[in-house]
């Protein structure tokens, strides 16, 4: 992300300035809980200045996110449990092989009143695919082959895939797979299907849209709704303060505290919304030895680290990706600190003296926090860990490839998605060099299995063995932070950043 000083434009006034109104904020309050009509909602996110797009392909940023969700569908989306629920799609359905499925659209329609239909969806997937282009969710599509997918009704698709793969619905989910009109899109001024549509948009300051009447999941409870970006948790909070927003993106463990108690704001913590920990490359020294890897994972004190790192905000994790989600593995053993033991597997593997570069950046936040507080956690062991600060810019690339240990985070997906990017021998993002061909197969056995339960028992083998022996140390799982004005209700709290509902701004009203 970039890193600039974005104050918002309508944000003039301190944060004290607890008087000011702006034109179109207010809703129509009938007294009772029940949804207003009217008014402007005014949301503020990090974003990332002159660089912004209202392209849905383009995005990585949460404000990214949410301005596409304003304007686009797409044809499922993630529940809180990272399941895949019907949005564009009503349905969809394999054949026996798991090589072939059918998706059957709703009756929805774009801004301009032309109809939804299976070729706008084939367009927006092979646009997304183009080798030319660094889409986010073009690696989510690998399983499609899109030359041969064909449209075979006005609103059915037949997607057919290089491979079996019974998790599909989870690539019609995938971040920043939305649906763009085939012969009539342009980016300048986006006709989507989403419940807003585009009025205004200024590149690291503001984008303005207006309800959308005709949406087929009914029309927004608000007249309009506009996204501003700001870059300092400061300028946020002071526009959420000072009356100028009614939704702040991102605020620190501090701040909501400290709002908190006085109840100026209303705070809504995102569970389960990132994993926190640190990634160990699995084929080079000192972590190819498995009991190396054994002896950190013991190393670590999850609460103190939750407690540190995270001002509180989050859980402990067990060294497994996706706490709370489909498919994870609860049963297993929750792991503790054990220094002794530790120490143990540190002589036995010949590192009793073991020295260590731990790779971090500033670039999210608890990471920097995490690298020290882990440093101190490993001399107990006998480990002395040097902390190499790396750069914002480049962090994630560099990480992939250099260094033997680093700081890492990542956003809500599918358990699912996680392994398929992160976890097998070809995986684009495999930032622990897992590469097992055995682990692999599972995969392949996974995606090829039609019964539920069977592959329920397949990704408890998979987690038994990347518990026991991966490279992944979870330590923790962050809350995401939401500062709210005490106008605005119907904020879901149940949903990590980037589900469904999630930002849902055209279900949200003001009071």
């Amino acid at each position: 992300m970039h890193t600039r000083r974005h104050f918002l434009a309508t944000a003039t006034a301190t944060a004290g300035a607890a008087t000011l109104t702006l034109a179109g904020c207010a809703g129509n309050n009938n007294g009772n809980n029940k949804p207003s009509t009217g008014g402007r909602l005014r949301a503020t996110f990090p974003g990332a200045g002159p660089a912004e797009s209202l392209d849905p392909h383009k995005g990585n940023l949460f404000a990214d996110a949410a301005r596409a969700k304003a304007l686009f569908d797409k044809l499922a989306d993630f529940g809180s449990d990272m399941t895949p629920r019907p949005r564009l799609a009503t349905r969809w359905e394999p054949n026996a092989a798991l090589d072939r499925w059918t998706v059957t659209l709703r009756e929805a329609q774009f801004h301009d009143g032309r109809p939804v239909t299976a070729e706008d969806v084939l367009h927006s997937y092979r646009r997304i695919a183009d080798p030319r282009q660094a889409y986010r969710a073009r690696a989510s599509l690998a399983p499609v082959d899109l030359t041969a997918s064909r449209a075979v009704g006005a609103r059915t698709v037949e997607f057919r895939l290089k491979r079996p793969t019974a998790e599909f619905p989870n690539v019609l989910a995938a971040f920043g797979a939305y649906i763009v009109p085939r012969d009539r899109f342009d980016p300048d001024n986006p006709i989507g299907s989403g419940p807003f549509r585009h009025a205004s948009f200024t590149p690291g300051r503001s984008a303005l849209f207006r309800r959308n009447d005709a949406y087929w999941d009914g029309a927004p409870h608000v007249d309009e709704l506009e996204i501003l970006v700001a870059d300092e948790e400061s300028a946020r909070v002071g526009a959420l303060l000072g009356g100028q927003v009614h939704y702040a993106h991102e605020l620190s463990p501090a701040t909501a505290r400290a709002h908190e108690k006085n109840g100026s704001i209303g705070i809504v913590r995102l569970r389960n919304s990132a994993m926190q920990g640190f990634a160990m490359k699995t084929d080079r020294a000192p972590f190819d030895d498995p009991r190396v890897r054994q002896a950190f994972f013991l190393i670590a004190d999850r609460r103190e680290l939750v407690a540190g790192a995270l001002s509180g905000a989050g859980e402990t994790g067990n060294d497994l990706f996706g706490k709370g989600y489909a498919h994870y593995a609860a049963s297993l053993p929750q792991r503790e600190q054990d220094i002794d033991r530790a120490r143990a597997l540190l002589k036995q593997a010949g590192r009793e003296d073991l020295r260590v570069t731990l790779d971090t950046s500033p670039v999210a936040a608890g990471l920097t926090e995490a690298a020290g507080i882990f440093r101190d956690q490993a001399a107990k062991a006998g480990v002395t860990i040097t902390v190499r600060t790396g750069s914002k810019d480049s962090y994630w690339k560099d990480i992939l490839d250099s260094g033997t240990i680093a700081a890492y985070r990542s956003g809500a997906m599918p358990i699912e998605s996680h392994v398929s990017q992160r976890l097998l021998t070809d995986s684009t993002t495999n930032a622990t060099h897992w590469r097992r061909r055995e682990f692999d197969d599972l995969y392949r056995r996974l995606q090829s299995t039609p019964g539920p339960a069977e592959r329920e028992g397949i990704y408890a083998q998979m987690q038994r063995t990347l518990h026991a022996e991966g490279g992944f140390l979870v330590w923790g799982f962050a809350d995401w932070i939401v500062g709210t004005d005490r106008r605005l209700r119907g904020v879901d709290r149940d949903a990590p950043a980037n589900t469904l509902d999630w930002a849902r701004f055209d279900k949200v009203w003001l009071a």
